[in-house]
């Protein structure tokens, strides 16, 4: 039996726009994929902050996460953190037998989720920066913890030092350091509001201009 016109035209809007998804997500897992290799490589970049424990690197991968994640929403944010720390494992390996993959993977959540968590219900600038400083403090409680209890009890059990080897190194770079607690509140907690401080506000500055051209070209 032939189709009627009517049926022909259904068939063929619901065809096109299946077609168009279907190019829009393949699109758009190609930018996931490419934003988790830009993560990777600035995480190359690496460095410490003076003043602060030098067993702490500053970077900007958090960049692309952020910035993927107000885009395409936070499964894709989540993604680009899991391609950022395979593709690292790739080009490094793990020198801590996978406990900093996880730090890695536990504080890039902490600071993205919440984030997104606000931009998500309303998408303004306002917000957004609302989100990210929310993140911001997040990760930073978070990483007082996950250094505390994670990493830090990993490299002295590793190397063979002891707590007051750590306070030592960190001492040397800031006297004030004498404690694990002012380890923490001196050195820990500041670093993590400065990396993703810094990181947030780079995100508000170029935001616009790389998600235009991007969902533009996602979406064509």
């Amino acid at each position: 039996m032939n189709k009627t016109n009517e049926e022909k035209n259904v068939t063929r809007k619901t065809t096109v726009p299946s077609k168009s998804k279907s190019r829009m997500r393949i699109k758009e897992i190609a930018f996931i994929g490419l934003m988790g290799a830009v993560s990777a490589v600035l995480m190359l970049f690496r460095f410490p902050l003076p003043f602060l424990p030098p067993f702490l690197s500053f970077d900007l991968a958090g960049l692309m996460e952020i910035l993927g994640g107000f885009m395409f929403g936070p499964v894709a944010a989540f993604l680009i953190i899991v391609v950022k720390i395979m593709l690292q494992l790739v080009m490094q390996g793990s020198l801590s037998l996978g406990t900093g993959e996880i730090q890695n993977l536990i504080l890039s959540c902490a600071y993205v989720m919440p984030a997104l968590f606000f931009y998500h219900r309303r998408k303004t600038k306002k917000i957004a920066a609302l989100g990210m400083a929310a993140g911001t403090l997040v990760v930073s409680i978070v990483a007082v913890f996950t250094n505390l209890y994670l990493i830090i009890p990993f490299y002295v059990k590793l190397f063979g030092m002891s707590m007051e080897d750590i306070i030592a190194m960190c001492s040397t770079v800031n006297p004030a350091m004498k404690s694990v607690g002012t380890m923490a509140v001196l050195g820990i907690l500041p670093f993590n509001l400065i990396k993703y401080g810094v990181t947030s506000v780079l995100t508000l500055l170029i935001y616009k201009r790389i998600s235009r051209p991007v969902k533009a070209f996602v979406e064509k």
